[in-house]
């Protein structure tokens, strides 16, 4: 049986460490400017059910800077799911995203990015926690201010969280559980020049659940991302309010 202890510090090696290790790394090999923001990001995930297999994944975003006072992104994601196992599943699909200036490095103007993505989820447990392993790839169409062409640009993420019930060993209806996640972001391809490390994000929560389709989250989020000149590195102190509800639209044999 694992000891509770070896089970904190095997979460916190795997969520903290890879993102504080990376973001200095990268900063150690350049001259670093240092920005600090303070946001708000308000979110609703879902991933509903259509058939057996077959589910469609509906996702909003609403990033705020200072907090809730000033436009940040406005995120769009929608996405076909197919389910490979109870516990494992594949998505493509769409996002749209719209970035505003914000911030102590903002940009020069509005800009607007269309995607496309495919990802790997799949879920294991160890004793009580709960873990989500997401492997995406995204392939970017980004039109940055002052130019008349979008620009291609690879990236690849992966993303690790844990839930940890606090009522017993599941997480059930009307009980809180806590929750951790840590996600490395990585371009790669002809475009991408010194920022091949893009961001890092490593979040803590407090979550309830509410029912059997939904729960939500209030958490912390710290964002570190490296601007493409490679030089300006932004800190994002971020608060994060999500609401996750999957409804069932199959058969419920």
């Amino acid at each position: 049986m694992i000891s509770k202890k070896l089970l904190f510090k095997l979460v916190w090696v795997l969520l903290w460490v890879p993102g504080f290790f990376c973001s200095h790394h990268v900063a150690a090999q350049t001259q670093r400017e240092r920005v600090t923001n303070d946001n708000g990001w308000y979110m609703y995930f879902g991933d509903h059910r259509l058939s057996n297999k077959w589910g469609l994944h509906t996702e909003v975003q609403l990033r705020r800077h200072n907090i809730i006072s000033d436009p940040q992104q406005l995120l769009i994601r929608t996405g076909i799911n197919y389910g490979l196992t109870p516990n494992a599943m594949l998505t493509l699909g769409y996002g749209f995203i719209e970035t505003y200036p914000y911030g102590g490095d903002p940009a020069a103007s509005v800009f607007p990015e269309h995607r496309v993505y495919q990802q790997l989820q799949f879920r294991n447990s160890l004793n009580r926690l709960v873990f989500t392993h997401r492997y995406r790839q995204e392939q970017r169409w980004v039109k940055r201010p002052g130019q008349e062409d979008y620009t291609y640009f690879n990236r690849t993420r992966y993303f690790l969280k844990a839930v940890l019930p606090l009522a017993g060993p599941t997480v059930d209806p009307n009980e809180f559980f806590l929750a951790a996640y840590n996600e490395i972001f990585v371009n790669f391809g002809r475009n991408v020049q010194v920022n091949i490390f893009d961001q890092n994000r490593a979040y803590a929560a407090l979550g309830y659940k509410l029912n059997n389709a939904a729960s939500v989250e209030l958490g912390y989020l710290n964002q570190i991302i490296q601007k493409p000149n490679g030089r300006v590195f932004e800190h994002n102190h971020t608060l994060q309010v999500s609401l996750f509800y999957n409804l069932n639209f199959g058969s419920h044999d």
